[in-house]
């Protein structure tokens, strides 16, 4: 295995980035470890949990299952990146206004995902909503406050 540095540039909250990375580090690794974006949880590491979401090119990807030489070229929002200045992401308001905030760990991940969920469909269910977030995991067990959140911002973008 070849683990010199290698180059990578790549746009992380709409602001171009060059890392160097080692070709064997994800891309959790380097959002977390070289950029200080540390809203991206590691928690699993085998993709199981969804702590570590973000959007890669738009989509909703496990980071930890994507090698940061992967990212090459691409788009990739995190957390922080979906609040504009100190105005919130309406989903991020939202889970504040229903409080589906508790120990906080699950939910970047989750804001993430209903993110690109609400992106493909703007109007859901209750049932698409439950479905969309399946992969990702809430351990306080929070999941009512979670959907209700996502329904809120659906509802106040529509």
């Amino acid at each position: 295995m070849n683990d010199r540095a290698q180059e990578v540039s790549l746009t992380v909250n709409g602001q171009p980035r060059r890392i160097r990375v080692a070709s064997h580090h994800t891309l959790l690794r380097a959002l977390r470890d070289q950029l200080d974006l540390t809203g991206t949880k590691e928690c699993c590491t085998e993709g199981e949990c969804g702590a570590c979401t973000v959007l890669l090119d738009g989509r909703s990807v496990d980071c930890c299952l994507v090698l940061a030489l992967e990212a090459e070229g691409c788009e990739v929002t995190t957390i922080e990146g979906l609040a504009e200045g100190e105005r919130l992401d309406p989903l991020q308001q939202a889970f504040l206004e229903t409080g589906a905030v508790q120990c906080g760990f699950c939910i970047p991940g989750m804001i993430v995902a209903a993110r690109a969920f609400l992106s493909e469909t703007p109007r859901p269910t209750r049932a698409e909503a439950v479905e969309a977030l399946s992969g990702n995991l809430c351990r306080c067990g929070g999941y009512v406050r979670i959907v209700d959140s996502v329904l809120r911002a659906a509802a106040a973008s529509a």
